[in-house]
């Protein structure tokens, strides 16, 4: 095995770019800016010259790289075709056969679904560490995941596993999720779904709360008061949280894995949210399963870089 690798997460603001030994640590890590215009024809071009030019100024020959794994934010299929990225403006296309054509001396190119590559880091370096398997979930502005069995990704034969945030937890929701669907776990569970929740538990109950002294408030404040005893917060995170862990008892009785990761801006609230949805989960999970641990991630951003040399280096 030649000595490097890269991990290449790209976002729609940011492209971000690690080079990795294929021992697995990283030696360096930059970013560059993600170009979306005319179609995102900029983005893969952009990334073989910035690959050229941090190469020849740390004198490493092209030659010594093993590989480049791709984390794009879409569905990616089992053969390296990207299955249309709105955020990035692309339609379908086969990401390894571009990267081919732009860096032909680097042949080894895996493309995987941003979500899925940093559960994959995440299992490698992070949270889920001296696992085999696991499922994350990443909580924020939306809630994504990730289904990882024996080390490999489970991304489905359409590259839509792992798409958590849009099952179907409340049929009888009236608000639309992003996706177009009705009561998505992404509705509730997300940070603005928590915020949603706020809202809706400020109408629905009349204890006072400083919530209602904030014109605008975050998920973040939610979760601060909830640790304060806020009715109104506990009420809002507690609903939050029966949607989520209810959802994971599901998932447990399809992947049934050695450990849950929480990641995402929500996971910084820390105890206060695991400690609830394991109250949930353990409520609904089927009981061979009920003992799953659920662990906070630790790679941050990082975990996509990660899970993308980590493609490359199995």
């Amino acid at each position: 095995m030649k000595p490097y690798a890269f991990g290449i997460d790209i976002g729609g603001t940011t492209v971000k770019i690690g080079l990795f030994t294929t021992y697995g640590e990283l030696v360096k890590k930059w970013e560059i800016k993600t170009r979306t215009a005319n179609g995102g024809e900029a983005i893969l071009p952009d990334i073989a010259d910035s690959i050229r030019q941090n190469l020849s100024e740390h004198n490493i020959s092209i030659h010594f790289i093993q590989g480049i794994g791709i984390g794009v934010p879409g569905p990616v299929d089992n053969d390296n075709n990207v299955l249309k990225c709105v955020n990035l403006g692309w339609g379908i296309f086969n990401i390894k056969e571009k990267m081919n054509e732009l860096i032909p001396e680097i042949e080894n190119v895996c493309a995987g679904n941003d979500a899925n590559v940093a559960a994959l880091g995440e299992l490698w370096k992070g949270g889920a560490k001296d696992h085999n398997s696991t499922v994350m979930i990443t909580l924020g502005t939306g809630v994504g995941g990730g289904v990882i069995n024996k080390g490999k990704i489970i991304a489905g034969i359409n590259g839509g596993g792992g798409e958590i945030g849009h099952m179907t937890v409340n049929p009888d929701e009236t608000a639309v999720c992003g996706c177009g669907k009705r009561g998505c776990l992404e509705q509730y569970a997300s940070a603005t779904g928590l915020v949603r929740l706020g809202k809706l538990m400020l109408e629905e109950m009349g204890e006072p709360s400083p919530l209602r002294d904030m014109k605008e408030f975050e998920a973040r404040d939610i979760c601060d008061l909830a640790r304060d005893g806020d009715p109104v917060a506990l009420a809002a995170l507690d609903k939050c949280c029966e949607y989520l862990g209810r959802a994971m008892s599901l998932i447990a009785c399809v992947t049934d894995p050695e450990v849950f990761v929480l990641g995402g801006g929500m996971s910084r609230a820390g105890e206060i949210l695991t400690d609830n949805v394991l109250k949930y989960y353990r409520k609904y999970a089927f009981h061979v399963s009920v003992d799953t641990p659920v662990a906070i991630a630790t790679l941050g951003n990082d975990a996509g870089m990660y899970g993308c040399a980590k493609m490359i280096l199995e």
